[in-house]
């Protein structure tokens, strides 16, 4: 017996130039064949596999793009066909809430969705399981890839999509796949599993934080909780949909004084899909160990006030990631937080931290790489609607890192100290944006203690000062959790990225 896993089904997108993948589950002492076959029946490659511990994994070898593609796979009389599958590029699309926003919910999402037909851009979303049971694995038997088509599609990631939109219009023969694998809520540590956190010291604790929040509640009672968080959310979450059909231009505030305020308050508990490594059992393994041409990713908004080391975590996660999808240089392309603060809320400068622990992150691992969406960001709303700028900026950020000549931000590279005056250097020269003086530039002297400064682009750099600060030792830029004042942007329009030195 053979079950290839459902991410090998009809319509399946399999990655262009690497080793293909196969797996599922076999019986015991199975030995698997697999066949690829283009659409004139001619044979591209087959790989062998045996059964161990109740799965098989066999290797194709590397294939250019095409379409039309037949796939086999068979052990000891038993046999499966998989048709219309495809050779392009694969991407994982993961992270929280704000990869997970649907194109439903974005801008122009509601008109694409009517009129968007694309046989070549087709999506497989891990469905959202926090536990390991019966019923996730009869949700993964049953999941399916989907091809965009009017009418349809509205449930994938506007991320992802704009990102994919992007690359298929810029390479029209290229057959584009994306595997969505998100929670809205979830911290960067559901997503490795608990023996690779307590490899890391802050993995341990918040394994024990969330053991002592958890006490000694039962799943039976833990349940109960959940439905009754599961029901809230689903009845506020169709107020909010519903308003924004009837009324589409409604801002956030607005929607949140007629539908109120979301109800975020998860219960703890021992099946929670919030809890450290769940869903790296329940969701991320479900795909693993796939081929893939990339990560895309978009997560931190959760682990901004829980953790002063984030970037120690996101290297492990990407180290992780890579273990599993055996690819040790695979890319990883992921999102800085953009500008957010609640409605009346008062400055906590903690994503600011995170938003330089992302960029540490991205410094510290080859073959990484960040877009920064400090001009983006929707003040009151964690969850902006304008997916479009992020998509097409990870677009341009996947051309630079894979194939040369995409548009990045500009970054700071170091500074230089002289009389009273800071000189940071740049990746790419900055010009302010409205034709006023550069904004959000602060500086500090010897008692650490920043202030507003000004501040000039000069010789591809930036020179900042502060009269009354003699003798300077820091400066930084973005130092806030929101501001609509951004106005220091590259050559290329993209903004420049946040800095402190």
């Amino acid at each position: 017996m053979i079950v290839p896993a459902s991410l090998f089904t009809d319509g399946v997108i399999l990655p262009r130039r690497k080793e293909i993948r196969i797996f599922g589950e076999a019986s015991p002492g199975a030995e698997v064949w697999v066949r690829l076959h283009d659409s004139a029946g001619y044979l591209l490659a087959e790989g062998f596999g045996r059964e161990k511990d109740g799965r098989f994994v066999a290797c194709l070898a590397p294939q250019e793009a095409r379409t039309g593609c037949m796939l086999t796979v068979e052990s000891e009389g038993d046999s499966r066909t998989i048709r219309d599958v495809a050779v392009g590029e694969v991407y994982l699309a993961g992270g929280q809430s704000n990869m997970e926003l649907p194109l439903s919910g974005a801008d122009e999402g509601p008109s694409l969705i009517r009129s968007h037909r694309d046989p070549l851009l087709r999506f497989f979303n891990v469905p959202r399981m926090p536990r390991c049971d019966q019923e996730q694995k009869q949700a993964i038997r049953e999941c399916r890839w989907q091809a965009i088509e009017p009418e349809k599609g509205g449930e994938n990631s506007a991320v992802a999509y704009f990102f994919a939109r992007r690359l298929r219009e810029t390479e029209p023969e290229l057959p584009v796949g994306i595997i969505g694998c998100y929670w809205g809520g979830t911290s960067i540590t559901c997503w490795l599993e608990e023996e690779t956190l307590r490899t890391l010291a802050e993995g341990v604790r918040y394994l024990d934080q969330y053991a002592a929040r958890c006490g000694r509640k039962t799943m039976r009672t833990y349940l109960k909780e959940e439905k009754l968080f599961n029901d809230t959310m689903e009845d506020w979450n169709g107020k909010v949909n519903r308003y924004r059909q009837e009324h589409p231009e409604a801002p956030w505030k607005e929607i949140q004084e007629v539908c109120g305020i979301c109800p975020w308050n998860p219960p703890v508990g021992p099946g929670s899909p919030y809890r450290p490594g769940g869903l790296a059992e329940s969701m991320l393994a479900c795909v693993v160990p796939a081929t893939l041409t990339g990560i895309l990713y978009y997560q931190g908004e959760e682990d901004a006030d829980k953790t002063d080391r984030y970037d120690e975590l996101m290297i492990l996660l990407i180290r992780r990631w890579r273990e599993l999808f055996r690819d040790p240089a695979l890319p990883f392309l992921f999102v800085q937080l953009p500008m957010w603060l609640d409605d009346g809320a008062q400055d906590t400068f903690l994503w600011p931290r995170l938003r330089l622990a992302q960029a540490a992150a991205r410094d510290a691992v080859r073959n990484t790489g960040m877009i920064c969406l400090l001009d983006q960001g929707e003040y009151g709303n964690i969850h902006p609607t304008a997916k479009r700028p992020v998509g097409e900026r990870l677009y341009e950020l996947m051309a630079e890192m894979l194939r040369g000549g995409g548009a990045v931000s500009p970054r700071a590279l170091g500074r230089e100290i002289a009389g009273n005056t800071v000189t940071v250097k740049l990746s790419a020269p900055v010009r302010t944006r409205d034709g006023h003086a550069p904004r959000l530039l602060e500086i500090a002297g010897e008692d650490g203690i920043f202030v507003p400064a000004e501040g000039v682009p000069a010789d591809g750099g930036l020179r900042i000062w502060n009269h009354g600060i003699a003798h300077p030792v820091s400066v930084r830029y973005a130092w806030t959790d929101y501001s609509d004042r951004v106005n220091l942007f590259g050559g290329n329009g993209l903004p420049l990225e946040p800095f402190l030195l």
